[in-house]
Formats: structure tokens, sequence, C-alpha cells
């Protein structure tokens, strides 16, 4: 539908702009007879009001129009997907030149409203179905928001540019994000890129060394405002120029030591054209990204890390913030999906997924008996009975899913101590480890898919605080009782698996993350595919998370 919709769009003005040249050099245009119409046997429908013109003039929305195509760009939008200049061209000329016959001034408002309701509807639930680039959200021809009567409401209510404004996410990010685009696009023209750093003195700088490139250094980290304007270069690599590099590393999921070695020196290297369509693919992404309940829990992925809100008298409060593991990037991605949350399992079993049990527990179970014992594993039966002698008859029966393995609870649980539910098909919940120490690390994609929470006691706290008879206390001898038990909460609560490679912040500052799966280069492919033109450089690689 949206490439027929542009290329009705694009017929329209090419007979607009014909029909308009025409009538301005020679306004006999209007009393030319058009073609005879064929018959039909379907009712005719009456054309909608016009909105962009009257009695052969545009109104001043219709400035307001162009204007909003032509600055499309402020959205991490292209203006050539709405014929942008054509339009603001066609509406100066009808305004300035001889009066539109009623026949071209009828298309040009048609051919302008295409354009405004394919960029409101873009705008607001973007422009990619989200499952065609691993993201199980809802696409936006299932959403119910109707570009037509937003527009219509908008110029009828003399307050397009608000209207236009609202069709945008609410969510606080997106609007970071869209001052992050503006800044980092006035970045660019900075001739501080023009030439890349010079070459390690050897594979890797650590403060103290000295470098030629120090000076170059520093100006591109003021360019980035990580070193503050006016700070006086060092000979050597040292001092206000190291902790500039620890700040950059920081924002760029490095380990921020202030060692510059390959990975750091790939990063300073990136254009920053790199980082302008990081922001805009990120930006894409949070139109069909479901941000809008008032209390979720919402996990990013590629930055490792989970966030609690709520939202209260319309302001955003992030209530618990903490790190995360997601599924190894080769070959165990974590899912991205929304679905609520309804119970939690303390004292969890652990059933082992038919995949893994094949692939990794019975081959090891083979080469090391041992191993059943020590991690307090069982099979069960189609019937619900547990069995804890191991045999290769049970084992077998496993391949042939006669039987499963399920882990009991326990110091060695896979799960840890709680479980955090949110029924979905991919069998995907929040939950606690017994590998702690795994938080420390910088890149944190170690699970099965599954996501792996640093500090469940004030996740569990969060989740239930409607429930006040579950105090911090009980939670804890809950998590600790050794004997499964499954607590429903009072009301659901949003959990979304989202995927966002730059967090804007209001301060300013503005983190890039890796593209650990490669979402962003699908989701870079999709955009370019759909508009036809010539592919252009892609992002540069994220090259690995340390020094």
């Amino acid at each position: 539908m949206r490439a027929r919709g542009s290329l009705l769009a694009r017929s329209l003005l090419a007979a607009v702009l014909a029909g308009a040249a025409v009538a301005l050099v020679t306004p006999a245009f209007a009393q030319v007879p058009p073609p005879a119409p064929q018959a039909s046997t379907q009712p005719q429908q009456p054309s909608p009001a016009p909105l962009w013109f009257s009695q052969g003039r545009p109104v001043p929305e219709a400035r307001q129009a162009v204007d909003a195509l032509a600055g499309v760009a402020a959205e991490g939008l292209d203006p050539r997907d709405y014929d942008a200049d054509a339009l603001r061209q066609a509406v100066s000329q009808a305004a300035s030149g001889a009066v539109l016959a009623p026949d071209a001034a009828a298309r040009l408002d048609a051919a302008l409203t295409a354009a405004m309701e394919r960029m409101l509807a873009d705008v607001h639930a973007g422009r990619v179905n989200p499952r065609a680039v691993h993201a199980n959200f809802t696409p936006q021809t299932d959403r119910p928001f109707d570009a037509a009567t937003w527009l219509r409401d908008g110029v009828a209510q003399h307050r397009l540019p608000d209207a236009i404004r609202q069709a945008a996410p609410s969510f606080p990010l997106y609007g970071t994000l869209r001052q992050a685009l503006a800044r980092y696009r006035e970045i660019a023209k900075q001739p501080v890129w023009s030439q890349p750093l010079p070459a390690l003195p050897a594979a890797k700088l650590a403060p103290g060394q000295s470098w030629r490139g120090t000076a170059a250094l520093a100006a591109r980290l003021v360019a980035l405002a990580d070193l503050p304007a006016g700070t006086q270069v060092p000979a050597r690599y040292e001092g206000a120029l190291v902790a500039g590099v620890k700040a950059f590393q920081s924002r760029h999921g490095l380990q921020p030591d202030g060692v510059i070695g390959k990975a750091t020196l790939a990063q300073l290297d990136a254009p920053i054209a790199s980082r302008v369509r990081q922001i805009e693919l990120t930006m894409e992404r949070m139109r069909w990204t479901p941000l809008d309940g008032p209390r979720m829990i919402v996990v990013n992925v590629p930055e490792f890390m989970l966030r609690a809100y709520e939202v209260r008298d319309g302001k955003l409060d992030i209530k618990l913030e903490m790190k995360v593991i997601v599924g190894k990037a080769l070959d165990t991605r974590t899912p991205l999906f929304s679905e609520d949350m309804r119970y939690i399992e303390f004292s969890p079993y652990w059933n082992v997924p038919p995949s893994i049990a094949k692939r990794e527990t019975i081959p090891r179970l083979r080469s090391d008996p041992g191993y059943f014992n020590q991690q307090g594993l069982e099979f069960v039966t189609g019937d619900g009975k547990a069995v804890t002698t191991l045999s290769e008859e049970n084992l077998d029966a496993v391949l042939n899913g006669r039987m499963r393995i399920r882990q009991r609870p326990g110091p060695m649980n896979a799960l840890g101590d709680i479980k955090f539910m949110f029924p979905n098909n991919e069998n995907i919940y929040l939950h606690h480890t017994p590998t702690p120490q795994l938080f420390k690390r910088d890149r944190r994609d170690f699970s099965h898919g599954c996501i792996r929470v640093e500090s469940p006691v004030a996740l569990a706290q969060f989740v239930m605080q409607d429930m006040p008879e579950w105090t911090e206390a009980r939670i804890r001898e809950a998590m600790a009782g050794g004997k499964s038990k499954t607590v429903r909460l009072q009301q659901p609560l949003p959990v979304v698996l989202a995927y966002g490679t730059v967090i804007a912040r209001a301060d300013g500052r503005v983190s890039f993350l890796p593209d650990i799966y490669g979402h962003d280069k699908m989701l870079d492919n999709a955009l370019r595919q759909r508009t036809g033109r010539a592919t252009q450089p892609a992002l540069a690689r994220a090259r690995g998370s340390t020094s």
C-alpha cells in the first residue's frame, strides 16, 4: 500500500505541476474540457472538501504543510519520500501566480493531502512492518491511528504544527533523540573528521605515552562534549585527555579504562554520518515500540539494562534501573516483543528446554554422570511424576519426547531463586542467576535467550508494590525457601523487550551502543529498499566492547 500510495502521489503531483504551469501561462487552461468520464456502475462518492485551497489560492495552512514536509529531516525522515521540494514549489507558484483552475487546485490539494497523511502515519508509527525486522510488535496497519482525520482536525482547528508534533511518539527518549539528531548533524559539519587520527605508536596507547595525534584527538573530544572547550592539549596522552577518552568510552559501550586500543580507535574514527544514521534508526524503532503504559518494565537488549517506569501527572519517573544478561548474539538471541507479566515464581523449578537438553545437558550427563546429582536434576514423566534415577533409558525417553529434564530449586538452579513470568510463545522470562559475577562484564550476552536480572528483590518490590503484604522480608524468605511457590499479580504489568542502540539523555549526553544482533543493519536495509534509492554507506560496525 505504501509503494502504491507513493506512486499515486507522484502521479498526481506530475499532473498538478503540468496543469499549474499551463494555467499560469495560459488562463484559458481552465476552459479546456476534461476527457469524457467512462461509464461506471459504482455510485459516485462526493469529493472531500479541499484542505489547502480557497478560490484557487492556497490557505496559510498549505504553507505550514509544505514547510512541515520540507522539515521532516528533524524527525529522522527524508523529505524526498514526500515530494517535499516539488510540493513546496507548486504551492509557491499557486500563491504568487495566476489563480489556479478548480481542477488544478483539486489535484494539488489531493497530492499535498496524500503526502501529509503519509508523513503523519510515518511519524506516528514508522515506515516498516516491525515484524519484518525481527521485532514482534504490532505493525502500523493494525494500530488505531487515522492520519486523514488527524490531519483534517489539525487544519480545521488551525493548529496544524501542533498536530504534527503530537503525532510523534510522546515517550521522552524520542524528544531527546530528536535533539541529539540536530546536534550531531551540526557536529558532522566540523572539519575535525576530515582526516583519520594518526596511527597509534603501538597496539595500544596507554596514559603517559607520547602520540602525535593528541591535538586531533582533543579537537574531536571537544566537538563531542567529552572534553571541555578550551582545554589545553598536553604534550603526552595524559591528564584531561585521558579523562575525555574515558567519557567517550563509557558512551560507546567500551571499557572506560582510558587505554586507546583497536576498538576505541575505530569508534573515535567512525564517521559522524554513521552516528546520525544510528540516531535515525533508533527514532524509527521508537515509533513502533510500545512504551506508552502508565507502569512498565523495559529491557533494552543492546544496552544490557532494565528500567522500571511509572508515569505520574504526565511525567516519566524511572523507579528502578539494573544490569541484565541477554541472549548470546551468535545463536540464542533474545527476541523483541511486549507481553504482560502475570505471576512470579519463587524458588522455581527450571524445566530444561528440549533444545538445550539435546544439545547440552544430555551429552554432559553421558560424559559426566555426577553432574546429575550435583546440579539437582530429575526427570519428569508425561503425567508429572518425578524420577530421580539417571539411566540411558531415561535419557532416551527425553530425546524421544516421553520425558523432560528439570532442575530442582536450590543454589545451583539456573534460574536462581525467582522467576518473573510474562507468558509468551518464545518461552522467555526474567529471572535471577547463580552466577552474579557475570554482571561485572561490560558486554553481557551470555544467556540462552531469557533475561537474567541483577537485583531481583528490588524488581519484585516494584512488581508487587500494590500487594503490601509482600514485604521485602517476605520476598527474601520466599526466594530462600527452597519450595516452589507461584504468586499471581493483582494487575498485569507490561514488559517490553526493546532494541535501541542510541540513548540520549536530558542533559545532552548521548550513548552509542554496539549493534550486537545486527538489527540496525537490517532496519537500515529495509528502509533503503523501501525508498528504492541507491544504497548509501552502511553504518560503521561496532568492533567489540573492550578497549
